[in-house]
């Protein structure tokens, strides 16, 4: 049997080693994640959130673990004081949690100050709320625009006439808050949210001051943000009708997701809320983050 050199066992050596790489590459898992094209955008682990002390303690959240890919409109629910609203905040830096890491597109925010942190929103959030929050005194165009001018920064021309046309504002432009339906009102809302092209846009409750035809409106144009210019969007909501859109659904009780599942119709998404507002309903077991 012929001895092998040295520099025949440093080739070996390289081979195995570039063969050992191969295998970690392409598992399942990896694979996997390249067919899907998907990584998440909002990513949390062991989130944990308290509020006051002793026998007076809310347990708000419980060691929380998701991941949000990029791409898709999840619907987060659950019943009064399940924890849902109090999730969307932290993963939003508009709460900080009592324990457990958030991070935006990469960053880390949960490791932010707070100047960072109010930098990191402007630039990679987008947010829609129930109460619309536009300013009474400017007209609807310098509300869509305002982020950027809080910025410094000038809205590409192209991108503003794509998000103003896509909301149906074209002709509302130059009109203020007080001369606006409700409606236009959450359309100039979902606007301002997409001109900084967010990383994630998160929306709260954003049918919860409209009518049902309106409403139906306003997720429409969620739902064309997410299939046309792949907007990764979180909304909070207790409607089953607005979660049955999504293409996720989140189910938090007591502080803890409890059930996660990919696409339900309206009428099953209502049961499952029913069945959660019972005290007897328990944790779905093997409920796992996505992926």
């Amino acid at each position: 049997m012929r001895n092998t050199t040295v520099p025949e066992r440093d080739h070996l050596d390289q081979a195995y080693e570039t063969l050992a790489e191969l295998e970690h590459e392409f598992t399942i898992e990896s694979l996997l994640s390249r067919q899907t094209n998907r990584w998440p955008v909002v990513s949390a682990r062991g989130l944990s959130r308290t509020y006051g002390k002793g026998d007076a303690v809310v347990h708000a959240l419980r060691d929380v673990d998701i991941d949000i890919t990029e791409g898709r409109l999840t619907a987060i629910m659950g019943p009064s004081g399940s924890g849902k609203s109090t999730l969307m905040h932290i993963l939003a830096g508009l709460d900080r949690p009592t324990s457990g890491t958030v991070a935006i597109d990469g960053v880390t925010i949960t490791d932010l100050r707070d100047r960072e942190l109010t930098q990191l929103r402007r630039d990679k959030i987008g947010f829609i709320f129930q109460s619309f929050n536009l300013l009474a005194t400017l007209t609807a165009d310098e509300n869509i625009v305002l982020p950027m001018s809080l910025a410094r920064r000038q809205a590409d021309e192209t991108w503003r006439r794509t998000v103003i046309e896509a909301v149906g504002l074209t002709d509302r432009l130059t009109h203020r808050p007080s001369e606006l339906s409700g409606g236009q009102q959450q359309r100039v809302a979902v606007a301002r949210a997409l001109i900084t092209r967010p990383a994630v846009l998160f929306a709260d409750e954003p049918t919860g001051n409209l009518d049902s035809r309106t409403g139906g409106e306003v997720l429409a144009l969620l739902r064309r943000s997410v299939e046309e210019f792949r907007q990764t969007v979180i909304m909070v909501t207790h409607d089953a009708g607005a979660a049955s859109i999504a293409d996720r659904i989140v189910f938090l009780k007591d502080g803890r997701i409890v059930l996660d599942r990919e696409r339900m119709t309206r009428d099953a998404i209502y049961d499952t809320i029913k069945h959660l507002e019972t005290p007897v309903a328990e944790p779905v077991a093997g409920v796992a983050v996505e992926v």
